[in-house]
């Protein structure tokens, strides 16, 4: 099983997102047996708290699940438990070092450097402009399903 986990500073706007979106598309590629995600913020702030409204919205706009999306923090074991670990932008990945204590590994990447975007997820929760981090994550999370498809010989 290939366990990727989606990180942003609350937990409530861009990474359940990203949790939704690629559940959505692991599930349509057939290989829910074989692929889990999870998310988690960086910050205690939104701890067992439902997504945001607007995440809650854009995903319902483009029919997908949100059940089951619940704030966490991420904890110094989910190093070990997951075999990705996706942050939104530059700030998660820095406090993902800090907080797994493995700076720089391999296994912890930012979202849209799997894109032509390359740049960072901006929060929405400060923008308002879900529809644009829809957009980006999707191409996102469409890019990391295509990557592990490659490195664990998934088809699709």
């Amino acid at each position: 099983m290939v366990n990727v986990l989606f990180v942003c500073l609350g937990n409530i706007c861009r990474s359940p997102m990203a949790e939704a979106l690629f559940r959505d598309l692991v599930e349509k590629e057939n290989l829910s047996d074989k692929i889990t995600a999870d998310s988690a913020a960086t910050s205690s702030w939104h701890i067992g708290s439902p997504p945001h409204k607007g995440t809650l919205a854009i995903l319902k706009k483009y029919n997908v699940s949100s059940e089951g999306l619940a704030g966490r923090q991420i904890a110094k074991e989910d190093f070990e438990k997951f075999d990705y670990i996706v942050g939104m932008d530059e700030s998660n990945i820095s406090n993902i070092y800090g907080i797994t204590g493995q700076p720089n590994h391999p296994k912890i990447l930012r979202l849209l450097d799997l894109t032509d975007h390359k740049k960072n997820v901006p929060d929405p929760y400060y923008t308002g402009d879900f529809q644009e981090t829809y957009d980006l994550v999707m191409d996102g999370c469409q890019s990391l399903l295509n990557k592990i498809c490659l490195e664990h010989d998934l088809t699709k």
